[in-house]
């Protein structure tokens, strides 16, 4: 087992008028890595115009704009979903909680709707073609989910399932001490590097040699492989992480919530699903449409 690495959740403290700080975390530090670079990117491919076939969808100065309508989705859809997905019955009773989004709690699946919904409603008022914008930002979304994944593994949170794999990892607090059957402290699989290393670097180089094979002169099709090899990444890594504290039971350990406590499936397999389906649909209907140009 690989002891948790001594990190600091907290990456620089701006010193403060009085002797007070202001802490800077990794986590945030990450949300900023992943905005700011996913909109160099887009902004580099709205500048590439042979890459569209016949044109880019939009100039690199509305990136900008799109930006501040992404950035509300993913705030607002990923802590909706979380409330929604996870804690629906918790929240119902404390609906001011909801507000509190420095407790922590925020869902993928739940910012990916957030982000699909502000753009298509942002397309609509610039009258802009909503199937390319969600290509390009397709594209670029591995590099947010990447530096996500990594703060993940900072925050000591999100771990995985315990293991006796050489590469299991001790996490701080809880995560040390609560394996049953385990007497001592317990390693666990470092799920997070596994998200980070599919939904991150894997599906960037997937999006990477699609656009380099004229991917993106087929809208929708780029929208499609990243909605279809997220969902396949997610669902094989929930295999190894361990699921969220409400779901599991002494009865259930896995934390299933839908089949036995043996063969079932966790709630982000659950909502993992339909974005396979639905990805694989749209990319057979993208592939037998007309390239553009």
């Amino acid at each position: 087992m690989i002891p948790f690495p001594a990190i600091d959740p907290v990456a620089v403290t701006i010193p403060l008028p009085g002797g007070a700080g202001l802490p800077i975390r990794w986590y945030a530090l990450a949300y900023l890595a992943g905005l700011a670079g996913g909109w160099w990117l887009m902004a580099r491919l709205m500048r590439r115009e042979g890459l569209w076939g016949d044109g880019a969808p939009m100039r690199p100065g509305q990136v900008e704009e799109l930006l501040t309508w992404v950035v509300a989705g993913v705030v607002l859809g990923g802590r909706l979903g979380f409330v929604l997905f996870y804690q629906p019955g918790y929240y119902l009773a404390n609906p001011l909680d909801i507000l509190k989004v420095w407790q922590g709690g925020m869902s993928f699946h739940g910012g990916f709707l957030g982000v699909l919904l502000a753009t298509l409603l942002w397309c609509r008022r610039t009258g802009i073609e909503a199937l390319r914008v969600i290509d390009a930002i397709a594209v670029v979304s591995p590099l947010g989910l990447f530096f996500g994944r990594l703060a993940n593994f900072i925050n000591a949170e999100l771990w995985g399932r315990p293991t006796d794999a050489p590469w299991g990892v001790v996490f701080p607090g809880p995560a040390a001490q609560d394996c049953p059957g385990v007497e001592g402290l317990c390693a666990r699989h470092p799920s997070q590097l596994y998200e980070a290393g599919l939904e991150g670097l894997l599906l960037g180089l997937v999006m990477w040699l699609l656009v380099r094979r004229g991917g993106l002169a087929r809208p929708g099709l780029a929208g499609a492989v990243f909605l279809a090899g997220y969902g396949i990444a997610r669902f094989f890594v929930e295999f190894f992480r361990e699921a969220d504290a409400q779901f599991i039971t002494p009865e259930n350990p896995l934390g299933h919530v839908i089949g036995g406590p043996v063969w079932g499936a966790s709630m982000g397999q659950l909502l993992s699903l339909p974005m396979i389906v639905v990805g694989l649909l749209v990319a057979w209907w993208a592939l037998r449409r007309p390239v553009r140009g």
